[in-house]
């Protein structure tokens, strides 16, 4: 007898993640990780790990709302 999900799924993907999105999932989650668990905290432990918003510049709480907006569309 199969188990029910716990969870249903609700995101669904025709393609796999591009190497950005998973070097980006990637640092969110070691972020969390670490403790960080507010949206300036994660802004600013992404910039302090180099990483930078899709125009190359430094992440704002602005751009990372944006970005996760686009990639949840």
């Amino acid at each position: 007898m199969e188990s029910p999900l716990y969870l249903e799924p609700m995101q669904t993907r025709d393609e796999p993640p591009t190497p950005y999105e998973r070097k980006l999932a990637g640092l969110i989650h070691a972020i969390f990780s670490e403790g960080h668990e507010t949206l300036p905290a994660l802004v600013g432990a992404l910039n302090e790990r180099g990483s930078t918003a899709p125009d190359g510049s430094e992440w704002t709480e602005e751009t990372f709302r944006a970005e996760m907006r686009r990639l949840g569309e």
